[in-house]
């Protein structure tokens, strides 16, 4: 355990360590929120150059080529940077930014304890209930509603590709996502949308080809566009109760296909199911730190169906801190210094949004929500993470770039003249 610990909030200032994995858009949204709530930079690691991040005073940005040579490496890099950190005084704290990121801290824990404080569950609750198998057998156990699901066994030769009693068009995705971000083949989708049983055979070939091993999920296709789908983050403390949260309707997702279901536009909403769904899957648990869920709305039955957890700050976590919580100072509150964290539903009326209005206007179907969208638009009522005044003019620069490159990149996925 980093012999720096315990520590006071009045000494944070100068000794508090953010270390983020990955140069990506969450790592800078914890490292504006560690910097409004302690003044303190981050040390961003990443294998690549990510300039709306690398060009911030936020951050010490590092581009590190242990980031991209697996566990081992990285783990070897952290425990050096944690030793330098703890030798100079330092509390270090780590996070990730993907789902790899998080299964790496979570199996190396208690190594990794040595030097940082690692805000991730033990790595026994985190793979059990990141495999979304396990994870829809607890929602049974809970009576929480998830889509119906079958399971194809990737590792058995004999097994055929059925999709069984569920009908066409269904959802195919495999189970251990944590293990099938890492992989790279032709032909790759995070989820894949199969019309009919040839289709379904062709998804499974692939996957199965590509060297998966895990189940790959068939899933019943809930209809609906993005704005059907439901975000939800929480976050609870040591005794696995639930503190924290925040959510919202999501107006817009990625349809590219790399990062296919990466919501970027998030409308706040309140809804009491999936809060108390949610909440009773961490208590049942045990689970501790933030949890972020998906969710859709299923208008043939009127009820909210839980696709997975993420056991992790979701990419855009940064919603949560609109309605009011700074996510830094809820890791360093329960982490660092302790405290109890009183109860709050940070929703606030701020939508959060990766994309320019035109956007919007050009590809949301859904009439109500469009405009309920593009009034906080002209209202001046929307959050960025990467819109950050007091950051450099470089900064700025990119993060417009990044901004404004959304239009052709939907414009190319979702078609020029929807």
């Amino acid at each position: 355990m980093n012999p720096n610990l315990p520590v006071s909030e009045d000494e944070l200032r100068e000794r508090l360590a953010p270390v983020a994995l990955g140069g990506e858009i969450l790592s800078y949204a914890f490292a504006r929120c560690f910097y409004e709530a302690y003044g303190v930079r981050t040390i961003v690691v990443s294998a690549v150059n990510v300039r709306a991040t690398s060009s911030s005073r936020l951050v010490d940005y590092r581009i590190t080529p242990a980031m991209g040579e697996g566990d081992d490496a990285i783990v070897a890099f952290l425990s050096d940077l944690g030793r330098e950190l703890v030798a100079a005084g330092k509390v270090p704290l780590v996070i990730g930014s993907a789902d790899w990121h998080a299964r790496i801290l979570s199996t190396h824990k208690e190594e990794l304890s040595a030097w940082f404080v690692v805000p991730y569950n033990d790595f026994a609750l985190f793979d059990d209930i990141t495999r979304k198998d396990r994870f829809y057998r607890i929602c049974e156990e809970l009576g929480i509603a998830y889509p119906r699901t079958l399971a194809l066994d990737c590792t058995d030769p004999d097994a055929s590709a059925d999709a069984g009693s569920l009908t066409y068009p269904v959802v195919a995705k495999p189970a251990n996502s944590a293990l099938y971000d890492l992989m790279v083949f032709p032909g790759k989708e995070k989820v894949y949308q199969v019309e009919d049983a040839q289709g379904l055979r062709r998804v499974f070939d692939l996957v199965r080809g590509a060297g998966y091993e895990g189940q790959l999920l068939v899933q019943d296709f809930i209809p609906g566009d993005d704005d059907a789908l439901r975000s939800l983050t929480t976050f609870s403390d040591a005794c696995g109760r639930v503190r924290v949260v925040s959510g919202g309707r999501v107006v817009l997702q990625d349809h590219s296909p790399a990062r296919i279901g990466n919501p970027m536009c998030i409308l706040p909403e309140r809804v009491e199911q999936i809060i108390d769904d949610a909440r009773r899957f961490c208590e049942h648990v045990g689970y501790r730190g933030y949890a972020n869920f998906d969710i859709k709305y299923d208008e043939r039955d009127g009820r909210y169906k839980f696709f997975e957890v993420n056991a992790r700050p979701g990419r855009n976590t940064y919603y949560m801190a609109l309605g009011g919580a700074n996510i830094a100072r809820l890791l360093v509150d329960e982490y660092v210094l302790g405290r109890q964290i009183d109860y709050l539903e940070a929703y606030g009326e701020s939508l959060y949004t990766c994309v320019p209005a035109s956007v919007v206007r050009r590809h949301v179907a859904n009439p109500e929500v469009r405009d309920r969208v593009l009034a906080l638009y002209r209202a001046g009522r929307i959050g960025y993470p990467y819109d950050f005044r007091g950051d450099t003019l470089a900064h700025a620069l990119w993060s417009r770039v990044v901004w404004f490159h959304q239009i052709d990149k939907f414009n190319r996925y979702m078609g020029a003249s929807a």
